[in-house]
């Protein structure tokens, strides 16, 4: 790992490292954009609870023992780790470059441990910025990175009037996945979920296949999981009825862990279905079950290159963009 400065170290965090290790990405979102995202029960999931198994974390002390760097691998598929690396904005540049690659670094030989792991010979590895964070920006290219897309992160405003079901498309049926009271739906909807999915994102923009028990840990995992936000549409027709979307929604928390919005993780429709309502039909039934439980919004990610049109659905739904992010590749090879 490349040097750090002297008196300082690197080493593993563990739960009681939650707390400093979330001011520091608080800090870190709110020098790039102005405002923090990541709520402090995912940066608790991510170090200590359910998404820590596919996780591998390094934390920087300065000479005081102060968290002043963080970097994370994450096992996301195969061939593909997500790396996140947040340095502490109030360092001076030289000084936080350094800290940077350092775990730049460590970050690029958890990548290739994790690809061994799964028996690859080289992984992608997959990390975020802030499209305001030209800082952050220059350290990704110094490491070796490049900038291959740019997302949107939009918003839609729950209003009065919202909590009316809106009709669906013709021929679209829209329903939660089928469950008794508590417990998990059951493996036909989870499946049919999987699939539609994994057929609808295939000529995404880096998709990576993900099996069924991967898929399905790794959304438990996420703090504002909640079954009751799965929803199915389906096609009924003379040929009977089908699958053909899905919309995964989670519940996004204050800083109280109070739902006070609903977020839209995954919203595919297959592609001989795409034009007959069933996304809008989707968007209408999250919007409409965030306005029952009183939430203020519903946000999302969009490809701002998808192929598909999706942003501008979403802008005729009422989404609009709060903030851009952008996504930086490089590869690791497996030594």
């Amino acid at each position: 790992m490349t040097a750090l400065p002297t008196g300082w170290r690197a080493e593993t965090p563990g739960p009681d490292d939650v707390a400093a290790l979330h001011a520091l990405r608080e800090r870190h979102e709110v020098a790039a954009r102005g405002a923090p995202s990541a709520g402090a029960d995912a940066t608790d999931a991510e170090v200590a609870g359910d998404g820590a198994a596919s996780r591998e974390h390094l934390v920087v002390r300065d000479a005081t023992g102060a968290a002043r760097g963080w970097a994370t691998a994450h096992d996301r598929a195969a061939g593909r780790v997500l790396v996140a690396v947040v340095v502490d904005p109030e360092l001076d540049d030289a000084v936080g470059d350094q800290v940077a690659g350092a775990l730049f670094t460590w970050a690029q030989g958890a990548g290739a441990a994790l690809a061994r792991a799964r028996g690859l010979a080289r992984t992608q590895l997959d990390c975020g910025a802030f499209e305001a964070d030209p800082r952050h920006q220059r350290r990704l290219a110094a490491a070796g990175y490049r900038h291959v897309r740019t997302w949107w992160q939009m918003r839609r405003p729950v209003a009065a009037g919202d909590e009316v079901p809106a009709p669906t498309g013709p021929g679209v049926a829209v329903r939660r996945l089928e469950r008794t009271e508590g417990a998990m739906p059951g493996e036909r909807d989870l499946v049919a979920v999987h699939d539609v999915l994994e057929e609808a994102f295939a000529d995404h923009f880096n998709h990576h296949e993900e099996t069924f028990d991967e898929f399905l840990a790794r959304l438990r995992a996420d703090p504002g999981h909640r079954w009751d936000h799965w929803w199915l549409a389906e096609l009924v027709d003379e040929a009977g009825t089908r699958p053909v979307g899905v919309l995964v929604a989670s519940a996004s928390t204050d800083a109280d862990g109070r739902a006070v919005g609903s977020y839209v993780e995954y919203l595919g429709v297959l592609r001989t279905a795409r034009g007959r309502g069933v996304a809008r039909s989707l968007l209408d039934a999250v919007v409409t079950d965030a306005a029952v439980r009183g939430r203020g919004h519903v946000a999302l990610e969009v490809d701002a290159d998808s192929p598909t049109g999706a942003a501008d659905l979403y802008a005729s739904c009422g989404f609009t963009t709060s903030y851009a992010t952008q996504s930086w590749h490089r590869y690791a090879d497996v030594p």
